[in-house]
């Protein structure tokens, strides 16, 4: 029997897909360039949005970045003067580039019809990107390296996917000032609109709202505070007001834009879910946490939890509560949680159960922190909305005699205090105070009782830094048996000015 010929032309699969080409439109941008030939003005109309690269031609990618750097330097853009920037003896399709120019030149969409094709063009390179994105996912997952886990590679294609989604956008370039002005003008009103009357979210803690405006889009915000100060408390408190104030109206292109109140994204690294949600509870309906877990509770009380569920049911509060996160998957995750269901408050709780890069932690702690906070502030000017973010205070504070803290208490504190927008620290006398109660029938222990009366149920909110605003303590309400904060009464504040 023969030997087959190696050499044999073999044959196609039948089973095998058909091949299929990357999604172009090659009519699309040769009219577009054409346009920009023939009248200069097309090409304002898409420069805003529109790049070199986005064209699937490279000829065309050539052309048009010519073309952009002429008509920027103030030069016309035409099949006669882009000619001299191309190679002579360039052939495309049997054309050399002079009759390649002037044939884009005569087939010409007109300027009207630029921006549409423009944003067709845009949108057929957004899905080249997304292939080349899921090509990459594929090759990678078959070739991974033994040190490159799964999850990082999933953190980097929601990193990839979340730029391109976000740089997919188009501008609208400028506006007369009239409109600019109604902005600002509706700007205003949806603040009017707004609990207290802000410009940013409000606390539901009115003289902290007062101090600060509420908390603003894009700011990094620190509370910090010893164990047992009740940062977890004020944190949660401020993350419920902001979820149960949310109102929300669906505008023309269908998404649904929050005019007071705001969708929130609490990452409880130290407690559970269920145990935050317990704390929810408890503060809402005035029965200590202890006694729902200990199953203490009355029918009344029951039937409290029962409609306070209810309603938390339909806030728009979402909780991770995943340990050991690090950075780059709180980042990943908060901007999924914006494009799914939307996001306008982020809580951390708290920076120092975070983790970062594997670089950063065989440095050392410090360097680790530094990276953690920096893309903390990075990622609320990226999602545009406030992080509050806890934090632990050094031990430094227990052996000083006033135990109020201060900036140089944060650990690590160049880095969060750096890039911080606002450092504020919990504190409660009364916490400290407790621990120091003398011999009963003394002395000093009638004293003592004065003391703490003074400070019974009261709490600082010392805010230590404000990069636009004042500095100063609030002082609050801090109900420990439920864990809630709340505003003065008109005779606690009477109380207070007369202490002062």
């Amino acid at each position: 029997m023969a030997p087959a010929d190696s050499t044999a032309r073999k044959l196609p699969d039948a089973a095998a897909p058909p091949y299929r080409s990357a999604p172009q439109n090659i009519e699309a941008e040769q009219a577009l360039i054409g346009a920009i030939l023939v009248n200069n003005e097309a090409f304002y109309r898409v420069s805003d949005f529109l790049e070199p690269q986005h064209f699937q031609e490279p000829i065309h990618q050539q052309i048009y970045e010519l073309a952009s750097n002429l008509i920027r330097a103030g030069k016309i853009a035409t099949p006669v003067t882009l000619k001299t920037f191309l190679p002579a003896d360039l052939d495309i399709g049997g054309m050399n580039a002079s009759q390649y120019l002037a044939r884009l030149a005569a087939e010409a969409t007109t300027v009207i019809n630029a921006s549409d094709y423009g944003r067709t063009i845009g949108d057929l390179a957004v899905r080249r990107n997304l292939i080349r994105i899921g090509e990459d996912m594929v090759n990678v997952a078959f070739d991974a390296p033994v040190d490159f886990a799964p999850r990082e590679q999933i953190e980097d294609a929601e990193r990839r996917l979340y730029e391109l989604a976000e740089t997919g956008r188009y501008g609208s370039g400028f506006q007369r000032f009239s409109q600019a002005l109604t902005t600002a003008v509706d700007m205003a009103a949806r603040a009017y609109q707004r609990d207290g009357k802000l410009s940013g979210l409000a606390t539901g803690l009115k003289d902290l709202d007062a101090k600060m405006g509420g908390l603003q889009s894009s700011d990094l915000i620190i509370v910090a505070g010893r164990p047992g100060m009740g940062k977890t408390a004020l944190a949660t408190n401020i993350a419920y007001n902001v979820a149960r104030a949310w109102q929300g109206e669906t505008r023309p292109d269908g998404h649904i834009a929050t005019i007071n109140g705001g969708i929130v994204g609490f990452f409880s690294l130290e407690m559970s879910a269920e145990q935050l949600a317990t704390r929810i509870i408890s503060e809402r309906t005035e029965i200590p946490s202890s006694t729902i877990r200990r199953g203490g509770i009355t029918e009344d009380d029951f039937e409290k939890i029962k409609d306070m569920s209810i309603e938390l049911q339909s806030l728009p509060f979402y909780v991770d509560e995943t340990g050991g996160l690090s950075i780059a998957q709180l980042a990943a995750r908060a901007r999924r949680l914006k494009r799914q269901k939307g996001l306008d408050l982020l809580v951390i709780d708290y920076i120092q159960l975070l983790q970062g890069s594997q670089k950063r932690a065989s440095e050392s702690r410090v360097q680790e922190v530094t990276e953690i906070t920096t893309s903390l502030k990075a990622l609320a000017k990226e999602l545009n909305v406030p992080i509050v973010a806890l934090s632990q205070l050094s031990r430094q504070v227990e052996s000083r005699d006033d135990k109020r803290p201060q900036l140089s208490d944060l650990r690590e504190s160049g880095s969060i205090e750096q890039d911080a927008d606002v450092v504020m620290f919990v504190f409660r006398e009364e916490y400290y105070l407790a621990n120091k109660e003398p011999r009963p029938g003394s002395e000093e222990h009638l004293k003592w009782q004065t003391d703490m009366a003074m400070v019974h149920g009261k709490a600082e909110l010392i805010i230590g830094k404000q990069r636009h605003g004042p500095t100063g303590t609030v002082q609050v309400q801090f109900e420990a048996r439920v864990t809630r904060f709340g505003d003065l009464s008109a005779d606690q504040r009477m109380s207070e000015r007369i202490g002062d």
